[in-house]
């Protein structure tokens, strides 16, 4: 099969015939229709983050595909069904993953990280892992499911707990970030959206923002939170990874409201902790999402509650891989999300 083969960092993927890899028990072989293209494997290539594996590797962790082996004692599943693979599994037996919070499992498994991932025609899963896709949900699209919309889902309902009525502001319009703005609008919240780029912003109204506000047009943006919001916010979600915009996020929220931290920095954020205690304010963290909460994503992209097709707003073929990082590294604002499609 071809693959894109990360042979370490700051070098291009290299395109090239690998063995193509056979199901053992309770696995399926899948046949890649897309991939997600994800600043996390952009971390790999360009800024030297190690991953699990030693190169050379797969990277991919947000695939969709069509089942085209199916290993011994697998029972769910058939040759030519439609597919979603989680971009990241779990054991099942771990602490975590018994009290349900699998999404931190002590043993988690991650696609393109700890095993080879889905640039490629074709990638090897566990079958208990694998979760079917409807007709009504775009194979090609839905691929994003697995980590670009699923992760700011767990943010949004688990983490933040966003309720109908809320007031939300969500920091960072990028891929994720577009994402928690549909979806707290989508279980009724009331959202502000907050970026840097208009075309970033725009999208943000598209996707069920409320009102959209750029932080380099204003002063103190806490204020005009509280002065919109009737005190300040019930949570605000940073998606950047930015300690100054987790500082500016945590400055919005009313007395007993939320902070959830999405984005990811390897830096120390000052937070005071004076108002943490004496307003009852929370900061929390936000890791990709549990195994359980798949299928209702899956069943609001299908009766369209949330958007998905619209998502996807560039495709690649497998040769073309590198030019899909290129155009994540340009930062160019009409991309929402790329897939490279083998």
């Amino acid at each position: 099969m071809k693959a894109a083969i990360f042979n370490g960092p700051n070098q291009p993927l290299e395109l090239k015939e690998v063995p193509t890899p056979e199901p053992g028990a309770g696995q399926i072989l899948v046949k890649v229709a897309a991939c997600g293209v994800c600043h996390t494997d952009m971390h790999y290539i360009d800024h030297g983050v190690p991953t699990f594996k030693q190169p050379p590797l797969i990277l991919g962790h947000e695939p969709s595909g069509i089942v085209a082996v199916v290993g011994e004692g697998v029972k769910n599943f058939k040759e030519g069904d439609k597919v979603l693979l989680p971009a990241v599994l779990t054991c099942g037996y771990c602490f975590n993953c018994r009290i349900g919070r699998e999404n931190i499992c002590d043993n988690m498994v991650m696609f393109g990280n700890h095993v080879d991932g889905a640039y490629a025609e074709y990638v090897l899963a566990p079958a208990k892992d694998t979760l079917h896709l409807p007709d009504e949900v775009p194979l090609i699209e839905g691929s994003i499911i697995a980590d670009a919309v699923s992760t700011p889902y767990h943010a949004v309902v688990n983490r933040g707990q966003v309720r109908a009525g809320d007031n939300v502001v969500v920091f960072g319009c990028g891929g994720v970030g577009i994402n928690a703005v549909q979806i707290a609008a989508a279980v009724g919240a009331s959202v502000i959206a907050v970026d840097i780029v208009p075309e970033k912003l725009a999208a943000a109204k598209r996707f069920g923002a409320n009102a959209v506000i750029n932080a380099k047009e204003v002063e103190r943006i806490d204020k005009i939170i509280k002065k919109m919001t009737g005190g300040g916010a019930d949570v605000t979600f940073e998606v950047i990874g930015n300690p100054s915009t987790i500082q500016q996020a945590f400055s919005c929220i009313r007395k007993g409201g939320r902070t959830v931290v999405v984005g990811y920095t390897n830096k120390n954020v000052e937070l005071p902790a004076s108002k943490i205690m004496f307003f009852e304010q929370e900061v929390i963290g936000s890791l990709g999402c549990r195994p359980v909460d798949y299928p209702k994503i899956i069943e609001m992209a299908r009766t369209g509650k949330i958007k998905i097709k619209e998502l996807v707003t560039h495709k690649f073929p497998l040769e073309k891989i590198n030019d899909a990082f290129d155009l994540l590294r340009s930062g160019d604002p009409t991309v929402i999300r790329s897939v490279v499609i083998p």
